[in-house]
């Protein structure tokens, strides 16, 4: 994508990117199966949107979420509840706003959905599990360790009764952020095979089976998204053999994925404010930090920033070993400690690549209350939108009038015009 004139600092998503980026996951997995957006990688409107026209259901784990998800219309029934821990106030509003089907990862939580959806007769409940060994090669250890997600196995195996009402599937998220073949294929592998043994404790073959994700995508570098070539044709023999009938929607298969489909339509630009030099080593300090760009890598669940600049004006050597800050008034506020880049000087704009995806909503964009990035979204080549958190602030804000979710729910149940099957 070509830079554009924008005020800085600006985040750019592409939507073509974002359609390119669903045909080539759908195009990887086996069929027939069904496709969520995790919305926690970037809940703009623009992006759910086209995901959802396209036929990606959601993923989604707090009243925000829930909300952005109605307001583009997203039927409540295409909702996914997922999260290790959620208040009772939004698990009934949840429920009162018609979503059907929850995530839980322990007693607690499946005796918290049963309470709010009695008298409902239609709430679906996925246990999400937590395997007995980690899977080797995992980005981010989701399962096989002391964990806030899922229910152990062995718990399962031990008390089956307590989980046999109200237990209509599995959620089995084992890893995050991989982009080899073989590694998937190994947690798919260990993920099937888990289901497929408790579903013989329970005594029950599973509605849906929840498979995540976990599918790589660069992040803050270049790069393009990992091809998949043999995974669908492999996964589709794993699951024939553990269940026959999944060609037949029974059970129906689930994945998630919110970096894979989101992280390399976006690219951030901001600017130079200063260039110095300390103690011998050069110092380039941009209008935007960790707060609008990487704040979660210290909680690992980014890899660190290690941003590959550009200049727009190219002149000059290029500079080697620079710290690359930002404005903030801590010394923790660094992208890089020593990042060789093309020279620049105060008023250059520069560019981060491929972070669609865990960008802004991994931002920490409270601290210190800088204004926040604008939004800038691109379809076809030209602009359609630029706004600065105003929509999402309004949501956000709406969700918290009692009855809100349920009016949205209600208001936009309609507003989408789908095209495609709902198995993507």
């Amino acid at each position: 994508m070509a830079d554009l004139a924008v005020e800085t600092p600006a985040y750019i998503y592409d939507l073509d990117e974002v359609r390119r980026a669903h045909r080539l996951l759908c195009e990887a997995l086996p069929q027939p199966s069904q496709l969520l957006y995790s919305l926690k990688a970037n809940p703009h409107p623009a992006i759910i949107r086209v995901l959802a026209l396209a036929g990606c259901a959601a993923e989604i784990c707090s009243p925000g979420e829930l909300a952005a998800a109605l307001a583009v219309g997203l039927p409540p029934d295409r909702l996914l509840y997922t999260g290790p821990g959620k208040r009772d106030a939004d698990v009934d509003a949840a429920v009162r706003a018609g979503v059907r089907w929850f995530s839980v990862d322990s007693l607690t939580g499946l005796r918290q959905v049963r309470r709010a959806a009695a008298g409902t007769g239609s709430v679906r409940c996925l246990l999400r599990v937590n395997d007995r060994v980690p899977v080797p090669g995992q980005g981010l250890a989701m399962t096989g360790v002391a964990s806030q997600f899922g229910v152990d196995a062995s718990q399962v195996e031990a008390q089956p009764a307590a989980f046999q009402v109200g237990v209509a599937g599995f959620h089995l998220y084992l890893g995050s952020n991989l982009s080899d073949e073989e590694t998937l294929i190994a947690q798919f592998a260990t993920a099937i095979a888990t289901a497929r043994r408790l579903a013989g404790v329970l005594a029950r073959e599973p509605e849906v089976l929840n498979l995540g994700g976990g599918f790589g995508a660069p992040f803050a570098r270049p790069g393009d998204l990992p091809r998949f070539a043999t995974l669908a044709a492999r996964l589709g023999a794993l699951l024939d053999e553990s269940f026959p009938a999944w060609r037949r929607g029974r059970p129906a298969v689930v994945f998630e994925s919110g970096r894979y489909l989101s992280s390399t339509c976006g690219y951030f630009v901001t600017r130079v404010l200063d260039v110095k030099q300390s103690h011998g080593q050069t110092v380039v300090v941009l209008e935007s930090g960790i707060n609008h760009l990487g704040g979660m890598s210290g909680l690992r669940r980014l890899p660190p920033i290690a941003p590959e600049l550009t200049s727009a004006t190219g002149n000059g050597q290029a500079l080697t070993q620079a710290i690359i800050a930002g404005p903030l008034c801590t010394p923790l506020d660094t992208w890089a400690r020593a990042a060789d880049i093309p020279a620049v000087k105060p008023g250059d704009i520069v560019r981060v690549p491929n972070v669609g995806a865990y960008g802004l909503s991994a931002s920490l964009l409270a601290f210190l209350g800088h204004p926040p990035p604008r939004e800038v979204v691109v379809d076809g080549g030209v602009i359609t939108e630029v706004s600065q958190l105003a929509l999402v602030r309004q949501v956000l804000a709406d969700a918290q009038q009692p009855g809100a979710a349920t009016s949205q729910a209600a208001q936009c149940r309609h507003t989408l015009q789908p095209h495609g099957t709902a198995t993507s």
